[in-house]
């Protein structure tokens, strides 16, 4: 346990460990399964002792979303906005995107702010914004508040974890990563709960 410990100081406290946040933050927009929220908490709670920077952590985690978002979204507009216009009028799934295409141009900035706190919702929305074609410069200033709120949301989470727990940074990456999953489960509750009611 002590080597694996070991081990991921090394690797956090290296200089290389902001090209990985970025990697890993701009794979996780794209694949949802890439943990990046988990690897900026776990940067956050080992910059308590000064290596990493947290500021740079967070600005790096922003940066990689925010390409990564970007990425999505071009695949999104790429891809899907042909295949949108061949649907057949009156299909069920052409009724579906003229919904989300309205949905979107409404509250496109704070669905894209929401999403971006879900692991499948982001990848799904910057698709669909994509898909729909919705206005890039207005995708880029509410991707950017997203991406942003989010790398602060996930740097602190995991600072302030370490700080609680110094002595022991296991405890304080589990008990910071445990919180993230917490509350992302909690969002998608409330969205459910949601939904249903609408219904």
């Amino acid at each position: 346990m002590q080597s694996v410990l070991d081990l991921l100081h090394h690797t956090i406290t290296s200089p290389w460990v902001y090209l990985v946040i970025f990697l890993v933050t701009s794979a996780d927009a794209v694949f949802p399964v890439v943990p990046g929220e988990t690897v900026v908490v776990t940067a956050g709670v080992f910059a308590v002792g000064g290596q990493p920077d947290l500021a740079a952590v967070i600005a790096v985690a922003a940066l990689g979303a925010l390409a990564g978002d970007h990425l999505s979204y071009a695949i999104g507009r790429g891809g899907g906005a042909q295949r949108l216009t061949r649907l057949p009028a009156g299909s069920r799934r052409r009724t579906g995107t003229d919904w989300a295409r309205r949905a979107v141009g409404r509250r496109g900035g704070l669905i894209l702010v929401t999403a971006r706190y879900l692991p499948g919702g982001r990848t799904a929305v910057t698709l669909t914004m994509g898909a729909v074609r919705y206005p890039l410069r207005s995708f880029l200033l509410f991707d950017a508040l997203a991406t942003a709120s989010w790398a602060v949301y996930c740097g602190l989470l995991g600072y302030f974890g370490g700080l609680a727990f110094e002595r022991n940074p296991v405890a304080g990456l589990l008990a910071g990563v445990g919180l993230a999953v917490a509350v992302t489960a909690l969002m998608e509750t409330v969205g459910w709960l949601r939904r249903r009611t609408h219904r």
